[in-house]
């Protein structure tokens, strides 16, 4: 499961470790980062396999294009990797429309008590990394033009574990190319998507400020003392 997630560098940054450049009208219009506190239906960035030398804003919640009402989008934040090719949503989306969705870390609850502790998972090898989405554009009954995507998960390693049963498919920075490679064969995309390397992997305990949307704050990332 991957439903909250921050991104805290900024354009610059983020341009350069890409070497894309985003559409300049997207960030006036929308502002995304740095963002500590990146939620569905929120415009975040991509790079898409169809326009790899940008970085798009795109709206995080898949709907498809054959959808009647752009709030299915609120229930299709991730797409388990099991259900991949079976699901209408999903199976026309692996051959040719994939995305990265890059990000610096990434939030899970874990049950202590009664509470929910939220928790920060970043990666050690890469300051910014990216996981593994499917896009879709569909256009409202006024015309109105929404790209969207949702993000895929995988059963949980043994460091996610402790968290929960489920993780993001997350990219190491070689393999980055070759999800947005057109060429390749379906098998060899869903044989790309393995569960993340236990010992690139930390957590630490954050506020619990971070379970409301409208707090974006930078404290949000900082580690907390149980």
């Amino acid at each position: 499961m991957c439903g909250r997630s921050s991104l805290t560098k900024n354009e610059k940054e983020l341009e350069a470790r890409f070497q894309a450049t985003f559409y300049s009208e997207d960030l006036e219009r929308y502002n995304p980062l740095p963002n500590y506190n990146m939620a569905p239906s929120q415009m975040l960035p991509v790079i898409s396999m169809k326009d790899p030398s940008h970085i798009g804003l795109f709206r995080w919640g898949l709907v498809p294009f054959w959808a009647k009402d752009e709030k299915v989008g609120y229930s299709m934040i991730n797409a388990r990797i099991e259900t991949l090719e079976e699901k209408a949503s999903f199976r026309n989306l692996i051959a040719q429309n994939r995305c990265l969705v890059p990000m610096d870390g990434f939030y899970e609850w874990k049950g202590e008590g009664k509470e929910k502790q939220p928790y920060r998972i970043i990666t050690k090898d890469q300051e910014i990394f990216c996981c593994a989405g499917l896009f879709d554009t569909w256009k409202s009954p006024d015309g109105r033009i929404v790209h969207s995507y949702t993000i895929i998960t995988l059963p949980a390693n043994d460091f996610m574990k402790e968290l929960h049963d489920r993780m993001p498919a997350m990219l190491s920075k070689e393999m980055e190319q070759l999800w947005l490679d057109p060429s390749l064969a379906k098998t060899d995309v869903l044989q790309m998507l393995v569960p993340y390397d236990d010992a690139q992997m930390d957590t630490y305990p954050v506020s619990k400020k971070v379970g409301n949307v409208r707090e974006r704050g930078e404290e949000l990332i900082d580690k907390i003392s149980l």
